[in-house]
Parts: structure tokens; C-alpha cells; sequence
């Protein structure tokens, strides 16, 4: 009877995917721009990491999760921002048309 050593492949979580992650989260509750930026650069450290360890080092839905996360987070900013930018444009030029309360009477030139 031979004994043969077992080998056990234990693959490790890379800590960069699961910063990404919490980032990702993060970025929705308490860092809304910083946290995704630091989602989207530890993600994808944390996939190239995890190609180049030939299945030693796992972790990759957290890493894609923590990248969409951050991604969905920064084009709701840009799109809050452009709505802003709307808003303000088009509330500007408006001001100068209001003339108040014109006396009592309602702005839109009832006399």
C-alpha cells in the first residue's frame, strides 16, 4: 500500500476583487464618485490578477460585479449632471421673462 501525497488545489479570493466590490457598494450609499473610480481600477486589477494565476486565485464575479457597479454608478452621475445642466439652462433665460407679481396682477400681463 502506497501513500501518495494528496495535492489539494485551495483556490484564494483575490483581495482586489473584493475591494472592488465594497467599492462598488460603497459608491451607492457614502462615496458616490470616489467609490466608483476605486471600484473600476481595483476590478480590474483584481481580473487581470485572477488570468495570470491560472485558476490559483479566484474571485472574478466580485471583481465584474464591483465594475458594473461602478460603471451604473458614474453614468447616473453623468446623467444627473446633464440633467442639472438642463435644468439650469432652461431655468436661466426664464428669470429674465418673469417680471414678479407686477403689482398684484399675475405676470403673464393681465391688467
Amino acid at each position: 500500500m502506497s501513500t501518495e501525497p494528496v495535492t489539494t488545489s485551495t483556490q484564494t479570493t483575490s483581495p482586489w476583487s473584493v475591494v472592488s466590490l465594497i467599492s462598488g457598494i460603497a459608491s451607492y450609499i457614502a462615496l458616490p464618485f470616489l467609490g466608483a473610480i476605486i471600484a473600476l481600477v481595483t476590478g480590474y486589477v483584481a481580473k487581470d490578477e485572477i488570468r495570470k494565476s491560472n485558476g490559483t486565485i479566484g474571485g472574478e464575479g466580485m471583481a465584474t460585479a464591483g465594475i458594473v457597479l461602478g460603471w451604473i454608478n458614474i453614468a447616473l452621475i453623468l446623467i444627473a449632471i446633464a440633467l442639472i445642466v438642463i435644468l439650469i439652462i432652461g431655468i436661466i433665460p426664464a428669470l429674465g421673462t418673469w417680471s414678479g407679481f407686477n403689482g398684484g396682477m399675475p405676470f403673464w400681463g393681465w391688467h
